[in-house]
C-alpha cells in the first residue's frame, strides 16, 4: 500500500497572524510556522494503515524552503520519504492554482491512496480534496472519522449531525480526515534522528511540467484587495451598585441584545 499524505506548513494559529501589506498575502516569513494540525491526523492514519498492511508513506508538500520543517516533523512521526515542490513563482497562488501544482506532482508518483487533513488552519477552505479529485479523475471521500482499506476499496465513516454516512470507493482514491479519527503520535527521539537521513526530493515547477506563468499572485483566481488590523479593545462598562445593580446589569445586557 503506497500512501501519499499532503502536508502544509501554516502560521501557528496560537500566535498573531498577519498579512504582508506589500501584496496582501500571508506574512509567512515573520510568522511562527508549524505543520498544519489537521495534517497530523492524516499522517497518523497513513502510518496506522501502513503498520497493518505494509507499504510506504510519502509526504508531499508545496511551499517555500521553510516548509522543510513541516516535512521533517512528518518524517519524524514515521513517514518514509518526502517530495517538496518549491518555486518562487508559486508565491501568492490561490487554491485552484495550488491544486494544479499538487496534481502535477502526484502524477509523477505511484500511490494507492492520498490522505490529507480536512482543512488548513490558515485558509480553512476545505476544497483541496475536491479540486484534486476533479483534476486527477479520482473518487473523493471527505470528512472521514474512520478509514478502512479492504482489498482495492477504501471505506470511510463521515460524521454528520445525526450520526454518520458509510461511504466507499475503489482505489486509488483521495480521503480527507477530521481530527476525530485518531490521536497523532509524538515523534520519538529515535524518530527525530532517523528523519534526518530520510530522502527528501525537491522539485521545481519545471520538474513537474508546469509553466510558471500559470501560477502565482498575478494569475490567481482570488486575491485579497484590502485588509485592516483588528480594532483596539475598548474600555469596559462599569456598573455602580446603588441597590439597583442587578437591574442596571440586566438593562445593559438587554441593550447589547444579549438577553
Amino acid at each position: 500500500m503506497n500512501i501519499v499524505v499532503l502536508v502544509k506548513q501554516v502560521p501557528d494559529s496560537g500566535s498573531e497572524r498577519k498579512l504582508d501589506p506589500a501584496d496582501n498575502t500571508v506574512a509567512r516569513a515573520s510568522a511562527d510556522n508549524v505543520i498544519n494540525e489537521m495534517d497530523e491526523y492524516a499522517i497518523e492514519e497513513a502510518l496506522t494503515i501502513k503498520e497493518a498492511q505494509g507499504g510506504e508513506v510519502t509526504v508531499l508538500t508545496v511551499g517555500p524552503d521553510s516548509a522543510t520543517d513541516a516535512i521533517r516533523k512528518a518524517l519524524s512521526m514515521g513517514a518514509d520519504k518526502a517530495v517538496h515542490v518549491v518555486d518562487d513563482a508559486i508565491h501568492g497562488s490561490c487554491a485552484v492554482q495550488t491544486s494544479a501544482v499538487i496534481a502535477a506532482a502526484l502524477q509523477q508518483m505511484e500511490y494507492d491512496l492520498v490522505l490529507c487533513g480536512a482543512e488548513a488552519t490558515d485558509a480553512q477552505l476545505s476544497v483541496m480534496p475536491a479540486l484534486l479529485a476533479e483534476r486527477l479523475g479520482l473518487p473523493q471521500l471527505s470528512g472521514a472519522r474512520k478509514v478502512t482499506i479492504e482489498g482495492g476499496t477504501a471505506k470511510v465513516e463521515r460524521q454528520t449531525d445525526g450520526g454518520f454516512w458509510a461511504l466507499e470507493a475503489p482505489l486509488p482514491a483521495i480521503v480527507s480526515t477530521w481530527d476525530t479519527i485518531n490521536e497523532p503520535r509524538y515523534p520519538s527521539f529515535k524518530g527525530i534522528m532517523a528523519a534526518k537521513k530520510k530522502p527528501v526530493e525537491t522539485k521545481s515547477l519545471a520538474d513537474i511540467g508546469l509553466d510558471a506563468g500559470s501560477v502565482g499572485l498575478a494569475n490567481a483566481t482570488s486575491k485579497v484587495l484590502d485588509f485592516a488590523g483588528r480594532p483596539p479593545k475598548g474600555e469596559g462598562v462599569k456598573v455602580t451598585d446603588e441597590g439597583d445593580g442587578a437591574q442596571k446589569f440586566v438593562d445593559y445586557l438587554a441593550g447589547q441584545k444579549i438577553v
